[in-house]
Order: C-alpha cells, then sequence, then structure tokens
C-alpha cells in the first residue's frame, strides 16, 4: 500500500459525475506504405499482448480506514485486458469531426475507481487512412507533463524501429516476474509521509514574507482572487465538447524572435486574442483582464522519469481589455515573468500553499452558492507542455498529431492545453458542452490572434 500525496488525492477528491479529474491524449499515426487492410487489428493485438506494465497503470485508489476518503493506492498483480484497451472503428464517413465528436464523448465519462484508472481506445477507419489512439489517465496518476513524456518515450525517432512497448507498458524495465516491494503499511506510509512534510516547514516563514513583499511591490504579480467573472465561469455539465488543431511552430518562434519574449508568452497571446474576439461575440467580454491558470512542472531534474503530479500554478494576466496586440503581449510577458520569479524564491512547500491559493477557488466551486460569491483567480486553464521535437514513429507508423485533451471543472469550463510534435505546436481545445457555445470557433479565432501579432511584429 502507498500513501497518495495531498494533490493526487485532492483530485480524486474534486471529481464528481460532472467532474471528470482524467488528462488524455488524441495520437494521429500513418501506418507504414506497406500496411495491409489488417494493419490497425495487428497493432490492437501487439498492444493487447505487451503485459510488462509500468506499475503505475496497475495502481487502484483505496481507502485502508472504512470509507473515511480514499488516500491510497493498492497495486493490482494484473488488469481486464479487454476492459482498458479497446480497438472501435469510426463511422462513415470518416472524418476527423466525427473522430473529434467521439472523443469528446468517452472524456466526458468517468473511469472505474474500482480497476487501474486508465484506458486506451485503438481507432481505426479514418478516411484519411490514418489510425487514432485516445487514451485517457487518472490525474491522480500522472499530471499532463508526465503524461505526454511517458507517451513520448513510448515511442522512437527512428522509422525503422520494431521495439516500441504499448503506452502503457515499462521500457527497457525488467520483467513482470521481478521482485516486488514488501507492503508499507497504512500507519507507515502515514509516519513516512508526514515526516516529509514535517521536514519543510520550516521554510513557511521566510518565505511568507517574500510573497508579501513581493505582493506589495510588485505590479505584475496577479494574486489569488483577483479575475473578474465571465461566461466561462459557470456550473457545468459532464458532457464535453473537444476541438484540436496544429499550428507551425516557426509562426510562433518568428513572432517570439521579434518580441523578446518566450514562445509560451506567444502563446498566450494567442490565446488571448482568441478569447477576446469570442467573448465579444457573445457580449461577455470584461472590462477588466481575464486571468490564465498556466500550470508549469516542478519536478527536479533527478526526477525527470517520474510520474504523479509535480505542478504550481502562475496567474498570468491576459490583457484582454487591451486592444493593441503589442501591448497585450508586454502584458503577459510581465505577468509571466512575475509569476516565475515568485517560485524561483520559495521552497517547494511554499509553492504548494501559493498553488493551493491559487486554486481554493476552484476548489470550493462544488460547495452550494460557493461559486457565485467567491471571488476567481482565474478564467481559464491555458498549459503548454513539452512534447517531441523530432519526428516520432511507434513500430513504424509516424506520430502526425499530438493533441491534448484535459480537464475542465466546476466555474472552470474551458481548458487550453498545447504540446510540441515535430515541427508544429498541437492544440486541444476542451469545454463544457453547455457552457461554452461553438467551442470549435475558438480555433478560428486562434489563427486570427496569430494573424495580429504577425502582422504587429512584421
Amino acid at each position: 500500500m502507498e500513501l497518495m500525496q495531498p494533490l493526487d488525492a485532492a483530485f480524486l477528491l474534486a471529481e464528481s459525475r460532472e467532474h471528470p479529474m482524467h488528462v488524455g491524449a488524441l495520437m494521429l499515426f500513418e501506418p507504414p506504405a506497406d500496411a495491409g487492410p489488417e494493419y490497425v487489428r495487428g497493432v490492437y493485438e501487439r498492444m493487447v499482448a505487451d503485459v510488462n506494465y509500468h506499475p503505475t497503470y496497475l495502481k487502484r485508489p483505496v481507502s485502508p480506514i472504512g470509507n473515511v476518503s480514499t488516500w491510497a493506492w493498492a497495486q493490482d498483480d494484473e488488469i481486464d485486458v479487454e476492459y482498458h484497451i479497446r480497438r472501435v472503428a469510426m463511422p462513415s464517413p470518416g472524418r476527423i469531426r466525427e473522430l473529434l465528436s467521439v472523443v469528446s464523448r468517452w472524456h466526458g465519462t468517468l473511469l472505474d475507481r474500482h480497476r487501474p484508472l486508465w484506458e486506451a481506445h485503438i481507432i481505426e477507419g479514418l478516411a484519411d487512412g490514418r489510425f487514432a489512439v485516445y487514451m485517457k489517465v487518472h490525474h491522480a496518476l500522472m499530471d499532463g507533463v508526465s503524461a505526454l513524456r511517458h507517451l513520448e518515450r513510448r515511442m522512437s525517432t527512428d522509422p525503422n524501429a520494431d521495439d516500441c512497448p504499448a503506452f502503457w507498458a515499462r521500457r527497457d524495465a525488467p520483467a513482470r516476474t521481478a521482485a516486488r516491494k514488501s507492503p508499507v503499511s497504512p500507519l507507515r506510509a502515514v509516519l513516512d509521509g508526514g515526516a516529509k512534510v514535517a521536514s519543510g516547514l520550516a521554510e513557511l516563514v521566510p518565505d511568507a514574507v517574500r510573497i508579501g513583499q513581493k505582493a506589495i511591490g510588485d505590479k505584475d504579480l496577479v494574486l489569488p482572487g483577483t479575475a473578474p467573472k465571465t461566461m466561462l465561469n459557470v456550473p457545468i455539465g459532464g458532457a464535453r465538447r473537444f476541438a484540436a488543431q496544429s499550428w507551425e511552430i516557426k509562426r510562433i518562434n518568428a513572432v517570439r524572435d521579434a518580441a523578446g519574449v518566450s514562445v509560451n508568452d506567444v502563446v498566450l497571446a494567442m490565446c488571448a486574442g482568441a478569447l477576446r474576439i469570442y467573448l465579444a461575440e457573445h457580449d461577455g467580454l470584461p472590462d477588466r483582464s481575464l486571468n490564465a491558470f498556466v500550470p508549469i512542472s516542478t519536478r527536479a531534474a533527478d526526477k525527470d522519469e517520474a510520474l504523479g503530479n509535480a505542478v504550481g500554478v502562475i496567474l498570468c494576466r491576459l490583457g484582454t481589455e487591451i486592444a493593441d496586440p503589442k501591448e497585450r503581449l508586454a502584458v503577459i510577458s510581465a505577468s509571466m515573468n512575475s509569476g516565475k520569479d515568485l517560485y524561483r524564491s520559495v521552497g517547494p512547500i511554499s509553492g504548494l500553499a501559493w498553488t493551493l491559493a491559487a486554486l481554493s477557488p476552484m476548489l470550493a466551486a462544488p460547495v452550494p452558492g460557493a461559486l457565485s460569491i467567491a471571488p476567481q483567480s482565474f478564467n481559464v486553464i491555458v498549459s503548454n507542455v513539452p512534447g517531441p521535437r523530432q519526428p516520432m514513429y511507434w513500430n513504424g507508423a509516424k506520430l502526425t498529431g499530438m493533441y491534448p485533451v484535459s480537464v475542465v471543472a466546476e466555474g472552470q469550463a474551458l481548458n487550453i492545453t498545447l504540446t510540441n510534435n515535430d515541427e508544429n505546436l498541437d492544440f486541444g481545445l476542451i469545454g463544457c458542452r453547455r457552457s461554452v457555445p461553438h467551442l470549435q470557433h475558438i480555433l478560428t479565432h486562434l489563427e486570427t490572434a496569430l494573424q495580429e501579432l504577425e502582422a504587429a511584429y512584421a
């Protein structure tokens, strides 16, 4: 038995029927030139046969002390393969539109807590000859960064490689027959976890002073509870709508170089411009700037292979009340730099406390009446997850799209997540089907916002 980390347990605690807390990815693959009509069936059978599961994919949540709460992991010895790994065919005509519609429905359904918290769908029947893999894994098991990194490491840069494991399998690890660690008692797990927390408490007072000084003296630092309420910050239902599109990274890099900012700053400016247009279309653009929740990885370099959650948050001012794209980008860049400075100046316990403070309005939103009276910390989630920067292959099949499918929550009806994929940035937008009408229009507005930035820096 393994004690959950507090942030991991929070994702299970926050979950309900209307608020699934899993992350996912939709990967599109181009089969090898010599692939026959039974190729995808062979892909499915090869994946099912790979039973050398990574330990994370054998974990399920348990409540060691009655049903007080779920705060520990049990490790299963095996899984129901046909439940977790599914082969499906797209209905005719097999366009990407139908694929995104199906993924929207799958992403709105809960994972079974009596089993390890993941599913994979191997999808054939696309009109353009490609096949797809949609995977979802509970956020309690891994964050978006570790999830996409885990998937990437099951692929190869060699188009002729034929030794890539299934996406849920170990890579270059001992077989399942290797000796397991001795089980840890619930009491021992609690004591060990408590010791780790206690060792970091000494940093809280000096860090609190630093945060207070920065909050007073830094006008670019966005504080929790300072976001306006918008049409995106409303109660949500359980149904989802997913939209996806790719942009050439060389276009974003050209704006980055001309403006002297980061790629992520340009991406946030694209999102800010798109939301400004979208909200204005719906008579919902506030006079004050929207704030974005921008997750950052807090995982140490020597823990690069680790799964689980190691994430902090920067609250970024998007400048959506500003018409000029150059001025808006400058506001975004200054806000992000201020947030990064804050994290560099405090320890991990204080960083977690800041993250929980930023998240507190969202965590309180399910409480009846809280959403209408609690101040908002952010209006939208925008996450840029590192991905492969060169062509990737899975046993000869070329990865042509890697679209993140993330989380929305009560009071946070829209999430924009993107990742690198060779020469592109692949954007995945997920929203509440009821609360975010015509979500796919935001893709058009992202292109418009990028064109405005390109023109401003031409």
